[in-house]
């Protein structure tokens, strides 16, 4: 009896599963059939039910699908293994796994555009030739970039897959273009081979040489090469890239994208690769991914990106992760001939001269003087970009990618040293906090000037540029990324509308940014400047706008977040607003009673870290600042302790900033500095000269920025390698209070300026002191101090109004010439810091 009624429990609870399963899938059924009637459209039905039927024939062939093929054939046979199953749905499941594609085409696009522009095809079109191209869909994706039919004389597809090759030809057919098809190894591939009209098709194109060949084999060449996600699939990979230093034209460009896990140590100390930002691949990604693709015969071993820089000049290098499928690391590679197609002597005696301010003779005019002078000058007057190269060409290397850039404005640095690491990748400055309408008052830069100055922002360089055109401006940071965003600047200048110009500098986000970067600015980058932004495109794409990026952001930051907090955004909204002084004064009463309360000043401005990571004043910086209020008897009538003292100094120094630039400075018509931290952005009323229409026509010009240098070092470093008495003008902001009082770093460098002024050169610097304690340091090392500007309680200096003193050094006195003390005296490649 138990038995029997266990096994009618049993039914009926059996009998209540099938009830609901049934349940379920009559539910299930009745909510497709809704959607199939609400979504009903045959095409859609079809596309979904193709990409399925693609997706699954990818997996199987990539996943469960053994490789095979007859050994004999070789690599044909395992690449049909593979590819013949999934030929014709090949493009539609390679859009996400293979990313980048896009990217290297717009990269090389814009390269022949910009040789285009210059009149390299102006006797003959350019040649591409796509190795490895499959299925032909580089091809066609080059179309949203060039006009392909009418850009390029003839295009070739090499590919060693039957299967890939024949939908080449059909969508070529499809779209009536005239592309070679070549089913042929690419370690076989000569272009004079098929300069004969032979071809498996019928209606071919004899192919003309390339613009630049003139080699004494008068081979054919090509004008472009790429390589997409094919390099990773070639066995014997060294006979193909040595093949293509043959085929490119002097002038070629080629580009690459491909799969790689590298690590950092194995590229420590190669000066060439243009630049390890994000290169590195962690240890267990590296062993992942690398056994993942083996079991397709895809390599991703670190040789084959490393003979590839090896064998041709660096231009662009990019490191990046398919994060859709698991951050898959992947590069982009655009190359040229490592050798240069004029004569790499000049060209280094150039870049040396323009460095270092010493006289260039040209080589096919003076070769015997120049060799005589580079015979004379002293080592120690070689720039390290000089002597980086004469190491590489000795040791059979590339020369460093700032070479093989279309402009020589970048100077070659190390992006490895510690030095530059220590920035963490950013910039201090997003704007530049120095008034550049005080430095022409003072300084009236003229056309012979040779100037010196810290980049911070840029900004201030352009207003001298737009005012005047000085022989030669050195812009010079330590922080390489100051110099990115310098770089950034110019080249929007050089290629953008003023329209769109505005949008990134003046409103400070252009959602069009990331195509505008690839597809115009690549080709005036180098190629570290352009990694940088690659990764940074959300700076100018975000609702926040650039503004609030670098240490400078957080500023705009704390001050969007405390007028949040205290309920005062309406006022500064209306500060910004103000169209009288008036009016201006009484909004700032009210603003006043919060920004510069104490209570405020305790919790955030008067800590450690707004002092430094918002304001950007170091510790040095802020001693003086102290200094200044323990000796002003007016403010510490009784002589308080400097503990006392120390709570109340910033909150001074902040009042004496604010109150008389809210009270004589109208914000919203001509202060731009205060508009942009209260607004996170510039008016069409209030903006840097730069920005301005006539500024965009003068700066746009082709050799606007001819004069132009940047340097990335410490600033002795750079002085102490320009010729002596060749400079006009230092500007050197406020880099002086950074120096430690105890230390001879400060008279170090006013030595080695005093060394490369000339006679009445003059130095123009601000401090956050009354009387730095390095103004005495001038004078006794040749130059007359003037202090031309001085803040006292309640008075303006500037529009800025940030400092309290502004001081002209002028050059009195030559001193006695001293044997200069430099990193890389010695031209060693393990000792030579560049």
């Amino acid at each position: 009896m138990a038995s029997v009624a266990l096994f009618s429990i049993a039914t009926d609870l059996e009998t209540q599963h099938f009830s609901i399963l049934l349940a379920a899938v009559l539910l299930l059924a009745f909510i497709c059939t809704v959607f199939a009637v609400v979504l009903w459209k045959p095409k859609f039905i079809q596309n979904t039910v193709n990409t399925i039927v693609g997706i699954s024939r990818f997996f199987y062939s990539s996943f469960l699908k053994p490789l095979s093929g007859d050994e004999s054939i070789g690599q044909q046979a395992a690449l049909e293994s593979f590819y013949k199953v999934q030929a014709d749905v090949y493009d539609a499941t390679r859009k996400t796994l293979l990313c980048g594609r896009e990217d290297m085409l717009a990269l090389v696009a814009a390269q022949l555009k910009f040789q285009a522009r210059d009149g390299a095809f102006s006797k003959s079109k350019p040649v591409w030739v796509d190795i490895g191209g499959g299925t032909g869909y580089n091809i066609e994706a080059m179309q949203a970039f060039l006009d392909v039919p009418t850009f390029f004389s003839a295009v070739y597809l090499v590919d060693l897959s039957p299967s890939l090759c024949a939908v080449a030809i059909k969508r070529f057919k499809r779209l009536g273009w005239d592309i070679r098809v070549l089913c042929q190894d690419a370690r076989t591939f000569q272009l004079e081979d098929h300069l004969d009209g032979s071809s498996s098709r019928k209606d071919t194109v004899k192919p003309v040489i390339g613009y630049a060949s003139n080699n004494v084999e008068q081979r054919a060449k090509a004008d472009l090469i790429t390589m997409s996600y094919s390099l990773s699939m070639i066995p014997d990979y060294y006979n193909v890239v040595d093949s293509l230093t043959g085929l490119l034209a002097p002038h070629g460009i080629i580009g690459v994208v491909d799969f790689y896990v590298q690590s950092t140590v194995e590229t420590a100390g190669r000066n060439y690769i243009g630049g390890s930002f994000n290169r590195h691949v962690n240890w267990l990604s590296r062993v992942v991914w690398r056994s993942w693709f083996d079991c397709d015969r895809v390599g991703l071993e670190a040789a084959r990106r490393d003979y590839l820089e090896y064998r041709f000049g660096t231009k662009k290098s990019i490191d990046e992760r398919n994060y859709l499928l698991g951050a898959i690391p992947y590069y982009t590679f655009l190359g040229c001939q490592r050798e240069l197609p004029f004569s790499t002597t000049e060209l280094l005696e150039r870049v040396d001269a323009s460095c270092t301010e010493s006289p260039y003779l040209s080589p096919r005019r003076h070769r015997a003087e120049l060799s005589a002078a580079a015979e004379e000058a002293p080592a120690e007057l070689r720039s390290k970009a000089y002597q980086s190269a004469i190491i590489n060409l000795n040791a059979n290397l590339p020369l460093p990618s700032t070479f093989y850039q279309n402009h020589q404005r970048r100077i070659h640095y190390n992006d490895q040293l510690k030095k530059h690491t220590q920035f963490n990748n950013d910039y201090l400055y997003a704007f530049t906090w120095e008034d550049p309408r005080a430095d022409q008052r003072l300084l009236k830069i003229g056309d012979d000037d040779v100037i010196l100055a810290l980049t911070s922002a840029g900004d201030n360089l352009l207003e001298y540029l737009v005012a005047a055109s000085p022989k030669r401006i050195h812009a010079v940071d330590l922080n390489p990324n100051q110099n990115h965003l310098l770089e950034l600047k110019i080249a929007a200048f050089q290629t953008l509308s003023h329209s769109e110009l505005w949008k990134m500098f003046g409103e400070g986000r252009y959602p069009a940014f990331r195509e505008a970067l690839i597809n115009k600015l690549s080709p005036h980058m180098s190629s570290q400047a352009f990694q940088f932004w690659l990764n940074r495109t959300k700076r100018f794409t975000s609702s926040r706008g650039f503004y609030e990026s670098g240490g400078s952001g957080h500023a705009i930051k704390m001050v969007r977040w405390i007028s949040s907090i205290t309920g005062i955004r309406s006022q500064l909204r209306r500060l910004s607003e103000c169209k009288t002084l008036n009016e201006q004064r009484e909004t700032w009463l009210k603003i006043r009673r919060i920004i510069l309360s104490r209570i405020l000043h305790w919790a955030v401005i008067g800590t450690e870290w707004w002092v430094w990571k918002a304001a950007g004043v170091p510790p040095a910086q802020r001693q003086m600042i102290l200094a200044d209020r323990m000796e002003n008897p007016e403010v510490n009538p009784l002589g308080k302790p400097l503990v006392d003292v120390k709570g109340e100094a910033m909150w001074d120094y902040i009042v004496n900033t604010l109150d008389p630039v809210a009270r004589d400075s109208l914000i919203s018509d001509e202060n731009y500095h205060y508009l942009l931290t209260v607004k996170g952005s510039y008016s069409r009323r209030c903006y840097p000269g730069y920005l301005g229409a006539k500024a965009h026509a003068k700066l746009s010009r082709p050799n606007a920025f001819v004069g132009l240098r940047i340097h990335t070092d410490e600033i002795n470093e750079v002085i102490a390698r320009i010729n002596p008495a060749t400079l006009t003008i230092a500007v050197i902001m406020d880099s002086m209070d950074w120096f430690d009082t105890s230390s001879d770093d400060a008279a170090t460098q006013i030595k080695a300026l005093n060394l490369a002024l000339k006679l009445g050169g003059r130095v123009l610097l601000r401090s956050a002191g009354l009387s730095p304690w390095y103004v005495s340091v001038f004078a006794k090392l040749g130059f007359s101090p003037q202090r031309v500007a001085a803040r006292l309680p309640g008075t303006c200096i500037d529009r800025v109004n940030m400092y309290a003193s502004t001081w002209i050094m002028t050059k009195t006195e030559e001193l006695a010439p001293t044997k200069r003390k430099l990193s890389g005296y010695r031209i060693s490649l393990e000792k030579l810091e560049i």
